[in-house]
């Protein structure tokens, strides 16, 4: 029988009333304001809650902050999308016509990057492209390597349907070689080395 931490039971009871104070939670789980308030900064951390509002009390007291289910505890229906359209998009394609595919799939996500990075020095042009890489949850670094700069990659946002369509990171190669005007070969994949990489790298 499934375990049910004491954090779980904050985020169920928000689903069930939407939205809560401490006090509400507290009262409604049987538990002290000290533990409460300990789970709702963590979970504020994490991105699963948020603060949707505050509400006045009766006196002079301070108002009572008001919590709800963030878009990230909701969920969505993206992945199962994601992996239908490129089911339908892919299917009966050669490898090289989907290698074709995710080359102009990569191209047009550049744009989303911008067109002003051609002029810039490679360290800088780098840096900019981890801080949009982040912005789109790839939780990404890159170093200096004796072969030149490799990326590296923390997280897969397409980690949810990647066993379906090992084309993504083909894609992810073109992007980033469209990126930094060189080509781009990834050396690692998360969890599909030997010993298990903790990252997926790709070499400049």
């Amino acid at each position: 029988m499934a375990v049910i931490t004491a954090r779980q039971r904050v985020v169920n009871y928000l689903k069930k009333q939407r939205s809560a104070s401490a006090a509400q939670i507290g009262r409604g789980l049987n538990m002290s304001a000290a533990t409460v308030r300990h789970h709702l900064s963590i979970l504020l951390a994490d991105e699963r809650i948020v603060l949707i509002g505050e509400q006045r009390t009766r006196g002079r007291g301070r108002p009572m902050k008001i919590f709800g289910l963030s878009e990230k505890s909701l969920g969505d229906n993206f992945a199962l999308l994601s992996d239908v359209v490129l089911g339908e998009l892919t299917e009966g394609l050669s490898t090289a016509e989907r290698d074709v595919l995710m080359n102009e799939i990569a191209r047009k996500l550049t744009l989303q990057f911008g067109n002003d990075m051609v002029n810039i020095p490679i360290a800088r042009r780098l840096t900019l492209i981890i801080e949009k890489l982040n912005e789109l949850h790839y939780q990404a670094r890159w170093e200096a390597g004796a072969q030149g700069p490799r990326i590296l990659f923390a997280h897969c946002p397409y980690a949810a349907i990647i066993g379906h369509h090992p084309e993504l990171c083909r894609m992810d190669e073109a992007l980033l070689g469209e990126l930094v005007s060189a080509q781009a070969r990834q050396l690692a994949k998360i969890g599909q080395q030997p010993v298990g990489s903790s990252y997926c790298i790709f070499g400049i």
